[in-house]
């Protein structure tokens, strides 16, 4: 019976044995039981890289004749599949595992060679499916890949929907005035649409730090094999490949300049990932100001509403919260931890080789996801639905002390400071304080200059 649910596998350390109907083999089977940690495996995105590097090499295995044209014909078509989407329940190896991803990288050779083998050609994962590579080579590899596909595909057109969310609602609000803020306390007056056109700058210039990056991150790796020296790899191959790799994806990708740097340092990586923490640094402040004007609807600003997406209590009835800038905030929080863990792996670089790639590639792959789909539904369920309440935030503007601040030039600063504390303290507007204390009546200021200078409106230009 025991000999129905088991098949006995071998690698070089000997006898493994491996459930009948799995696609893997030995070394995958040990490195499962080797690390049961987490329970994650490699994403999806990331295997789908590895397998077609691995299309890519036999491409290329066959054209330079290390691989005879029916097993890199029938190695491609199981690597096709897999990055197809196919087999997904074949990578099960826990992203917590040796360092250089050497068992996922056999747990994909593997897959591939049962896949590929037929009973006329038997198909080995090391000498045909991992021919010309090294796992210190592709794994890496196929980071940078998964990374770069990811933030052109998902990421950018993620942010790009949100920065044309918020530049819409920048021209809708433009006419609106209110008090702007500084240290949460009230400031000169600002147009709604200024600070609408700040966020969508912010997000604007999100996607030109990713443009800045991209290059780096799609120097590739591969070639260099076990320690950047390219041993075992023939002439051409590493080029060939990359090409390849390029015409599969749309990317242009390129050979590292230097391998022992893009072997035994991660750091385009680290600088991606440092991209996407600022990009969450940008996302946190947006969504919070967003939070701070809805806050209400009684108690709190209320100079704005944002779209109400379901009950915010299950005991105060009625209360509706601000969802989506909440769950956007834990996005941003968890791509700012990603990115701690990345700088920590990123220094793990001894010699030719860096040992924490596998959470690197985690991390990184986490928070490109996050990111691009949070950044969507903040766009399209969120901010599209944005309502302002013009009249409230004339109303504070008009009230607020610090719009004495253009009457600077005529009464000197302590003076004008002694207009703003006698307005709050007797809850006048400025301009009656103004005529209260006599500044017109001495002639130190006009009316026609009082008026122009409380013109709130006025204020928000130079």
């Amino acid at each position: 019976m025991d000999s129905e649910l088991f098949r006995i596998e071998h690698d070089s350390l000997g006898e493994v044995r491996v459930p009948a109907d799995a696609l893997w083999g030995a070394q995958t089977q040990r490195a499962i039981e080797n690390f049961p940690i987490s329970g994650v495996p490699l994403a999806e995105r990331h295997v789908r890289a590895l397998a077609l590097i691995k299309l890519a090499a036999a491409r290329v295995n066959s054209r330079l004749d290390v691989l005879d044209a029916d097993r890199a014909t029938a190695i491609e078509g199981a690597a096709s599949k897999v990055a197809e989407g196919g087999a997904t329940d074949a990578f099960p190896i826990d992203i917590f595992q040796t360092g250089s991803g050497t068992s996922s990288n056999m747990n994909m050779n593997e897959v591939l060679a049962r896949l590929a083998s037929t009973g006329s050609t038997a198909i080995h994962p090391n000498d045909h499916v991992n021919a010309s590579q090294s796992s210190n080579d592709v794994f890496p590899t196929s980071i940078h890949v998964a990374a770069a596909t990811a933030v052109v595909e998902d990421l950018q057109p993620a942010l790009a929907l949100l920065a044309t969310s918020l530049e819409a609602k920048a021209v809708e609000f433009a006419g609106l005035v209110k008090s702007g803020r500084t240290h949460l306390m009230d400031a000169t007056p600002v147009m709604l649409g200024q600070e609408f056109g700040g966020y969508a700058a912010t997000v604007t210039l999100a996607g030109e730090r990713l443009d800045a990056v991209l290059p780096r991150v799609r120097e590739l790796p591969l070639g260099g094999t076990a320690v950047g020296t390219g041993i075992n790899t023939p002439a051409g191959f590493s080029a060939a490949v990359i090409a390849e790799l390029a015409e599969l994806t749309g990317q242009p990708f390129t050979e590292a300049r230097n391998h022992f740097e893009a072997q035994g340092t991660r750091d385009s990586l680290v600088e991606l990932s440092g991209v996407l923490k600022t990009i969450a640094v940008g996302l946190t402040k947006i969504c919070n100001d967003l939070r701070w004007m809805s806050s209400g609807p009684t108690t709190g600003l209320a100079e704005i509403h944002l779209p109400d997406l379901q009950p915010g209590s299950s005991i105060m009835p009625g209360k509706v919260n601000p969802v989506l800038p909440e769950a956007t905030l834990m996005v941003c929080a968890q791509v700012i931890g990603n990115d701690t863990a990345i700088t920590v792996a990123g220094a793990a670089g001894n010699f030719e080789l860096n040992v924490m790639m596998p959470v690197i590639a985690r991390n990184l792959l986490e928070s490109i996801r996050i990111l691009s789909t949070s950044t969507s539904l903040l766009a399209t369920r969120c901010v599209d639905g944005i309502t302002a309440d013009a009249e409230r935030m004339h109303r504070y503007a008009a009230s607020s002390p610090s719009v004495v601040t253009p009457l600077n030039k005529y009464l000197g600063y302590e003076e004008a400071a002694k207009v703003a504390k006698e307005s709050l303290k007797h809850g006048r507007t400025i301009r009656e304080q103004v005529l209260e204390m006599g500044y017109v009546d001495r002639g130190v200021v006009t009316l026609e200059q009082l008026d122009a200078a409380l013109d709130i409106e006025g204020m928000t230009h130079p």
